[in-house]
């Protein structure tokens, strides 16, 4: 089956995560901490991603009462509880704690060049645990990807082995194992649980987190300048998580992870008022020409896999 429209779906997520990144400098500065302002607009993804999940579940038993056939599955299994479980520890809770832990402590190039390496961890793992296949178009691609992202930052040379690093690398890893497991959930299981799972699990591990090491006083204090940043970002966020497991239910899970490094052209492009385009643009050059590999290594990879698409 064609991975066009999955392609198409991780394209589109690029661009949210893009404006997301954006965004996000935005709302963290409004809350003034991290882990208060990550739980309040991963709150709001859950509910957003919940009222989607209810509404194709109540679609589905109007479509059986019609006697059509119904469109939403239900995890049954065991290994399906467990596999939502750990979506939801090791997609929508630590990681993001490690990560907006480590971005304290090192700067934001090298936070994102680390991240960015996500591709290639994934690819990694696809290879034997999804029997996805890498072709030399999507060597080319990826390497690319990530020199574009290191012109992108200055250089990787400032990138250290300090605890700010060390908790960002091993947030992408556990990013990387999560989309393993959710390509694997996906084969089964609607997008829209897979990522109401992710969300609603892990925030209720974050709230826990949150109670404990910041306490009541700063959450109360938290207003409705704060709380319109979270409801707007986390309604991105909500957007984005939803269309990156609908691209991943479609598409191979390497080609969907590596049309996720284009964000940065958006971000980019969104900060040019304060930071000019000329001092970058030969790391967006070579981030939009590795990007636009990709397709073509799909194709190529396509045939020779027996992962399947749906």
């Amino acid at each position: 089956m064609s991975t066009r429209p999955g392609l198409a779906l991780a394209a589109a997520a690029a661009v949210i995560s893009g404006f997301a990144v954006y965004t996000n400098s935005y709302g963290v500065r409004a809350f003034g901490n991290a882990t208060v302002y990550t739980t309040a607009k991963n709150l709001v993804a859950a509910v957003v991603l919940a009222a989607a999940l209810a509404a194709a579940a109540y679609r589905a038993r109007r479509a059986r009462s019609g006697h059509a056939a119904p469109q939403f599955a239900r995890p049954r299994r065991l290994t399906q509880w467990a596999g939502l479980a750990a979506v939801a520890v090791i997609g929508g809770s630590v990681p993001f704690l490690l990560f907006f832990n480590g971005l304290a402590r090192v700067s934001s190039s090298n936070a994102a060049f680390i991240q960015k390496t996500l591709v290639v961890w994934v690819a990694l793992l696809a290879v034997p645990l999804l029997r996805e296949r890498v072709t030399w178009w999507h060597a080319v691609a990826i390497g690319g990807l990530i020199w574009g992202q290191a012109l992108l930052g200055g250089g990787v040379s400032g990138i250290g082995l300090g605890a700010g690093e060390v908790m960002i690398f091993a947030a992408t890893l556990m990013w990387a194992v999560e989309t393993v497991v959710a390509r694997k959930l996906l084969g089964d299981l609607p997008a829209v649980t897979v990522a109401t799972a992710r969300m609603g699990g892990g925030v209720a591990i974050l709230i826990g987190y949150t109670f404990v090491t910041t306490g009541w006083p700063v959450l109360a204090a938290t207003g409705w300048h704060q709380w319109s940043w979270a409801i707007a970002t986390g309604v991105i966020l909500a957007a984005y998580v939803a269309t990156w497991y609908a691209a991943l239910a479609r598409a191979l899970a390497i080609d969907v992870t590596a049309l996720l490094v284009p964000a940065a052209i958006i971000t980019a492009l969104l900060q040019a008022g304060s930071t000019p385009l000329a001092a970058q643009w030969h790391g967006l050059a070579v981030v939009a020409m590795a990007a636009a590999l990709i397709p073509l290594a799909a194709r190529k990879s396509r045939r020779g896999s027996p992962a399947g698409v749906r």
